[in-house]
């Protein structure tokens, strides 16, 4: 059972949809249920001259869980600085919802995996020293993409 919350952004999703000429571009997939995560981040710099998630964006392939974990990630991460947002796991997420059934919890890594591809993306256009346990949970996310994209092109034909 989804709590009231899950639902609340599933039917009325935060922060749906594309930026315009991104900072950063972040996909994930699922490899056991083939959903799928676009993330797009528009950065700019605080008083303080850190990087911050000016503005965040999703759209998402997926059951209603992965697209209220999309949603309820988006507001998480939005107005805080990069070393902040990157932090932010599953339980976070999960936890902002008040909860998710355990066959979903994996819906708020999708939503995490995806932050960590845009901001990624981010370091390596910004040619930013990329952290060794990003650059390590990127190799694994490339590969469920992978999969998870293959699966709905199989599916769809």
């Amino acid at each position: 059972m989804y709590t009231e919350k899950v639902m609340d952004h599933f039917m009325n999703p935060k922060n749906m949809g594309e930026i315009e000429n991104p900072d950063g571009i972040g996909k994930a997939g699922n490899i056991t249920c083939g959903d799928v995560m676009w993330l797009y981040l528009k950065i700019a710099k605080n008083k303080n001259n850190e990087d911050v998630i000016q503005d965040i964006k999703f759209k998402t392939l997926g059951c209603a869980a992965a697209i209220a974990t999309s949603s309820i990630l988006t507001e998480l991460a939005k107005n805080k600085t990069i070393q902040d947002a990157i932090k932010i796991n599953k339980q976070d997420v999960a936890d902002a919802l008040g909860g998710l059934p355990a066959i979903k919890i994996h819906c708020s890594l999708l939503a995490t995996d995806a932050l960590n591809e845009a901001l990624f993306d981010y370091y390596t256009k910004n040619k930013i020293e990329i952290p060794e346990e990003m650059l390590e949970r990127h190799k694994k996310i490339e590969k469920e993409v992978i999969y998870a994209e293959d699966k709905y092109t199989k599916s769809c034909k």
